[in-house]
């Protein structure tokens, strides 16, 4: 059990404070170390407008279709075209699809029938208003699965709560952690961006004791919504008992629009909607008709497809660089520290101190990707405070349009070796993450 606070700039490590296997100091709040060129989230939304700008030259020079999405969000924008004169329109359109928006959102989280429902702009938009609405000025207790931690917008949203969080992980003491912090609001993170997974019955067990105690629980169910009960039948997400829950919906076989949907009990869902719109972060018409549209037509066999074409390309990036590739349920995943010690490796650096830290490493190798290959990851669109390592989550047709398994392997190590031969140039790096 922890309790975490955003820290603003890298610093020697202090007496307490978390590092990574390079000895930098890790940033509670994001769960990576900061380094002379990823200093701040301001950092990484330069980086992210650099992969923008990198991913347009690639569109203008090759076309769309030389881009594959390889970060398990499919981000389309299922409208139809008679729904951009109804639905989309301000004033009327969120109206004329509340309530078949309410029914397909209970029916896809498992809500009870009176339950109801509310959008935001972003799943992290919803869990930042939810604790900001429901934390009632107490500290919350946020469970979440063994190996893994809590996103980045929980602890923010504590933070514009104005109370601590408390992190523990489900195969700990969560009941202490309650019981020592007599929260208002429990988090559960069923699984986590990182896709490690709390077992249904853990999670029960903790919705069961927070209730106990007068708690309200909410689950982040981003990813778990679906990627529980479709890979691993689990329950639909509000039969395990919570108050509220929120899935989002552009990842695990949801098609998109970028958005989050909050489900359950009323008074709960008006709070955190109230508040969301006093921060802006509510959905306005057209990202609202396009979540109905998403949840209509949403099909279990597409994650089913994700997922197999992830293991595949697990298996034949395993061969080419071994152990250091780990596996969830939608792909390969290299940790970012793995990632620069095989960059240091490669360059015949091993005992030499890195001059950068291992975000900047990934994150220059997602460009390198990006620009040579079509191979779009969150190293270079994951948005501030998103997981740093190595992920190859790919939508349905991202191996088509780079080539297959093999070419994208081949890519991986061909950017590899690219950037070992930089990686003792910080600066040629910065070039690479932020642009000039």
């Amino acid at each position: 059990m922890s309790s975490v606070n955003e820290a603003a700039n890298p610093s020697a490590p202090q007496p307490g404070v978390k590092t990574d296997s390079f000895g930098n100091p890790i940033d509670p709040t994001v769960g990576f170390a900061r380094g002379t060129i990823i200093r701040s989230s301001i950092d990484e939304a330069l980086r992210l407008r650099h992969g923008g700008a990198v991913a347009a030259r690639r569109v203008n020079l090759l076309g769309a279709e030389s881009i594959g999405v390889f970060t398990g969000n499919q981000r389309d924008f299922p409208i139809n075209a008679d729904d951009i004169v109804s639905l989309c329109e301000e004033w009327v359109g969120p109206g004329l699809c509340a309530e078949e928006l309410r029914q397909v959102a209970i029916g896809h989280m498992g809500g009870r029938s009176d339950d109801a429902v509310s959008t935001f702009n972003r799943t992290s938009a919803g869990i930042i208003a939810t604790i900001a609405a429901l934390a009632d000025g107490k500290p919350v207790v946020s469970v979440v699965p063994p190996g893994g931690r809590s996103h980045a917008s929980v602890v923010r949203g504590s933070k514009i709560a104005g109370v601590p969080v408390h992190e523990v992980q489900g195969d700990k003491e969560w009941a202490k952690a309650i019981d020592a912090a007599k929260p208002e609001l429990v988090v559960i993170t069923t699984v986590t961006s990182s896709l490690e997974r709390l077992e249904d019955h853990v999670a029960r067990e903790v919705i069961h004791y927070a209730h106990a105690v007068g708690a309200t629980v909410f689950l982040d169910e981003a990813y778990g919504a679906r990627l529980r009960t479709v890979l691993h039948g689990g329950a639909l997400s509000l039969q395990l008992g919570a108050d509220i829950s929120i899935t989002n919906c552009d990842k695990a076989g949801l098609s998109g629009p970028r958005a989050g949907v909050l489900v359950g009990r009323p008074n709960l869902v008006t709070a955190a909607a109230a508040k969301g719109a006093e921060f802006g972060m509510e959905a306005r018409a057209p990202i609202a008709a396009a979540v109905l549209r998403s949840l209509q037509k949403y099909q279990p066999k597409d994650l089913k497809e994700e997922s197999a074409s992830g293991q595949k390309l697990a298996d034949a990036l395993e061969q080419k660089m071994g152990n250091v590739v780990q596996r969830s349920d939608l792909g390969p995943m290299v940790d970012e520290d793995d990632v620069l010690r095989v960059l240091m490796k490669m360059a015949g650096r091993e005992g030499e101190k890195p001059v950068v830290v291992p975000c900047e490493a990934t994150s220059a190798l997602g460009m390198v990707l990006l620009e040579d290959h079509g191979i779009l990851t969150v190293n270079t669109h994951g948005q501030p405070g998103a997981r740093v390592s190595l992920r190859l989550k790919p939508t349905l047709d991202a191996l088509g349009r780079t080539g297959g398994f093999d070419a994208v392997v081949a890519a991986v190590m061909q950017s590899l070796e690219k950037i070992a031969g930089l990686i003792h140039d910080r600066d040629a790096i910065a070039q690479l993450v932020v642009g000039k």
